[in-house]
């Protein structure tokens, strides 16, 4: 993960859907640069914040292609459906032919999951640095950039692929050290090895998306002159799939090679953020935050992957009112909590009851046929609905109070649905119920934490 982190997260799908309604709210070009100055921040002398925009500015720096909001839930139910293999370890391999070229040929299996709902990030790469745009992922351990001469293929980005060879600092990783056996757990795939004794990874993806290249090292800058010497990352030399103009990936899991794993001896061991709406920044602070804002639930260990990052849900209120199913319902499958899944997925008995609850609530509103994966819609704009006050609680009692905006989304100009769907084997609370609230990851605590109104 040779990445250099700087400047800014931004928001890359939260709703393709919401188009008309940016409109108003875009920030113009002129201003991006005095939106940027300032934007990276040390605090307490320990911790990094960033800032976090929506895509829709003119400010992002790789800025997504626009998508119908079908193929935006499309690609976010094969994530979904990604996790429920992943934990079964049903998903198949990508194949690469860079992985043909290498001393031995492996079998491998899950690989960590990208989808279109993750977030933006400009990076530093090397000695000196050079600027990148990435895509963040808390569902993903191993960060990797695509890298020239890229052997294979490489996606269309943003600005020059990184060269290895300018970096004074770069270094490729052996197949002895013991980042290269750490790669199983960080990316779920075995690493090979070319007969240049280089470690390669692969990186696979729910959509069918993948990367492949040399695990490496580089110095990754944190701002105020500050540097993180051997950061270890992917040079990816053949990159598919669905990334859009990004030059590469981030990786927010638990795993020992992602990123705050690597920044914790430095920054400390946790992370926080706040996904913002088309209107408002938000921020990710890695290292520092401040626990007395924040309503905890712990972090569930779970064997089917300690990666990701597990919470229990308890409970869901519509209007005040618990929903009528048994408190086993809501364990009844494993719940995580993922930036970069956008609708959440609930258990099955919970999903019909939680419907129920808000389409009676909304008896008076004309329904609208199912929309893609969203069976709950009605006509007519988010606006023009009341929409009862929804609460999801947690294990220790931290709550997400829902705004109307968290329940609801606007899939056209005259339809607007419920935020979430039904799964029969992992539940995920996903980014369209994170908006504005401000959510930190204490790993060193073993918490998952959350605060209303944090974006600013």
């Amino acid at each position: 993960m040779g990445l250099l982190l700087s400047l800014t997260f931004f928001l890359v799908v939260l709703t393709a859907a919401a188009a008309a309604a940016a409109t108003s709210e875009d920030v113009s070009h002129s201003s991006c640069s005095s939106k940027f100055s300032g934007e990276l921040h040390l605090l307490d002398g320990s911790g990094l914040r960033l800032t976090l925009h929506h895509p829709r500015s003119p400010c992002s720096p790789a800025p997504l292609p626009d998508l119908p909001f079908s193929t935006i839930l499309s690609h976010d139910e094969a994530r979904a459906t990604y996790f429920a293999a992943r934990l079964t370890k049903t998903v198949p391999r990508a194949a690469s032919p860079l992985l043909q070229s290498a001393a031995v040929s492996v079998p491998l299996s899950p690989g960590n999951s990208i989808g279109v709902g993750n977030y933006v990030t400009r990076i530093n790469l090397g000695t000196p640095g050079k600027s990148y745009s990435v895509v963040a992922d808390t569902g993903s351990s191993l960060s990797w950039l695509q890298c020239s001469p890229c052997k294979v293929e490489c996606h269309p980005q943003e600005g020059p692929l990184f060269n290895p060879s300018s970096s004074a600092t770069y270094r490729s990783v052996p197949c002895s050290a013991s980042e290269c056996d750490s790669l199983e757990s960080a990316t779920l795939n075995p690493a090979a090895c070319t007969l240049s004794n280089v470690c390669v990874y692969e990186a696979t993806y729910g959509d069918g998306s993948f990367s492949v290249g040399y695990l490496s090292k580089d110095t990754l800058s944190l701002g105020s002159g500050r540097r993180l010497a051997d950061f270890v990352y992917g040079c990816g030399q053949d990159n598919e799939g669905l990334f859009g103009r990004s030059a590469g990936l981030i990786g927010l899991a638990r795993d020992r090679l992602s990123m705050p794993s690597q920044l914790g001896p430095t920054l400390g061991y946790g992370f926080s953020y706040c996904l913002p709406t088309t209107a408002s920044s938000g921020y990710l602070s890695i290292g520092s935050n401040n626990p007395g804002r924040f309503s905890y639930t712990p972090m569930v260990s779970s064997s089917l992957d300690d990666s990701l990052y597990f919470i229990r849900l308890t409970g869901i209120t519509v209007g005040g009112r618990g929903l009528p199913v048994s408190a086993s319902a809501y364990t009844s499958t494993p719940t995580i909590i993922d930036s970069g899944t956008v609708i959440t997925r609930l258990p099955v008995d919970v999903y019909d009851a939680l419907s129920s609850a808000v389409a009676a609530a909304l008896r008076g509103y004309r329904r609208a046929p199912a929309y893609s994966i969203l069976d709950t819609c009605f006509r007519g704009s988010l606006s023009r609905l009341a929409v009862p006050a929804v609460d999801m609680v947690f294990q220790g009692g931290a709550t997400l109070r829902l705004a109307a905006r968290n329940v609801m989304i606007d899939v056209d100009s005259s339809t607007t649905c419920l935020a979430f769907a039904p799964s029969g084997s992992v539940a995920i609370i996903g980014n369209k119920q994170q908006q504005t609230f401000s959510v930190v990851y204490d790993v060193g605590r073993s918490r998952i934490g959350f605060a209303a109104g944090g974006c600013g």
